[in-house]
């Protein structure tokens, strides 16, 4: 289903990411996770995408099953880093053939492997140039659904990593909704008024397009501390960091309060009138499940805001 009448259809979305396994044993573990949260039917499911071939094959591999074997509508990622535009067509033609409606569309990073990778070679330098090219795309007519594919593009309420200049970085933003986007999904964030400050910026700016609030639980120290290094710039509320500490290395009790936190995060977004809700479920289901057993939500068509 095209994302604009996913947004049509649902007042407020709730919607899980994956990511392809690297091995065939961890593709049946992420499946048997699939399957049980197909059962509280998401709005879509996003699926990411690693650069330089580190995943590309996982990826349209993991995306062409969820859509042809289970009733999820699945969003995959597509990034600018080590691509040319014939093979970003070549891609955009296959997901097309497959009727995938929407893409995510990032800008990216060099995968570890290739830490000397020149960018300049790269035929997208940014995010904005790879929407607009999808919006070409689309303009051939090649994607069964008139509108060809629907775009969503990346949001950062603790600022990007990469643009210390808190001004640009809206005027980046903005430039990536003005060349095609239909909606931005958030990187995580633990505290709401983050959130609420960046989607008032965006009002300011001019973007009017729905933001959807991604949102990582937290179920062990290990993961936090995990966050802390592949979130760079992520900040890490002192209440969040006490409430660990007080549960003295027992990994049960973090894991409840992670969740509890969590889901009184989603719980103030719902009362705030948010877009949507994009669980980073980690390619497992306990955590999600529980959250929205918390919030009293039996699934996504139940969801009363």
């Amino acid at each position: 289903m095209h994302i604009q009448d996913i947004f049509a259809s649902h007042p407020t979305t709730f919607s899980f990411e994956f990511m392809p396994p690297k091995t065939d044993e961890d593709f049946d573990k992420l499946y048997r996770s699939i399957s049980e949260l197909e059962s509280l039917y998401p709005s879509f499911v996003s699926v990411t995408y690693g650069a330089g071939g580190s995943t590309r094959e996982r990826t349209h591999d993991l995306v062409v099953r969820i859509k042809e074997t289970t009733t999820l509508d699945p969003v995959p990622h597509l990034t600018c880093v080590c691509h040319s535009e014939e093979e970003i067509d070549h891609i955009l033609s296959r997901y097309a053939e497959h009727g995938i409606s929407n893409i995510m569309a990032l800008g990216g990073d060099p995968p570890r492997s290739m830490p000397d990778h020149d960018r300049s070679s790269d035929a997208f330098h940014h995010a904005d140039d790879l929407v607009r090219f999808i919006r070409r795309f689309n303009e051939r007519g090649l994607h069964p659904d008139k509108r060809g594919f629907g775009i969503g593009i990346a949001g950062f309420p603790e600022g990007h990593p990469g643009t210390p200049n808190r001004m640009k970085e809206m005027d980046y933003l903005k430039a990536k909704v003005d060349a095609g986007a239909d909606y931005i999904v958030t990187q995580l964030f633990f505290d709401n008024r983050d959130f609420y400050d960046f989607r008032d910026r965006c009002g300011l700016a001019g973007i009017t397009v729905p933001i959807i609030a991604g949102i990582m639980p937290v179920t062990s120290e290990e993961g936090l501390n995990r966050m802390a290094e592949l979130a760079l710039g992520a900040r890490f509320p002192a209440g969040l960091q006490r409430s660990i500490r007080r549960a003295a290395g027992d990994k049960e009790y973090v894991r409840k309060v992670g969740i509890q936190w969590t889901t009184e995060q989603c719980r103030q977004l719902l009362e705030n009138r948010v877009r949507g809700i994009h669980l980073y479920t980690l390619n497992r289901s306990r955590a999600t499940r529980d959250i929205y057993a918390n919030l009293g939500v039996k699934d996504s068509r139940g969801l009363v805001i």
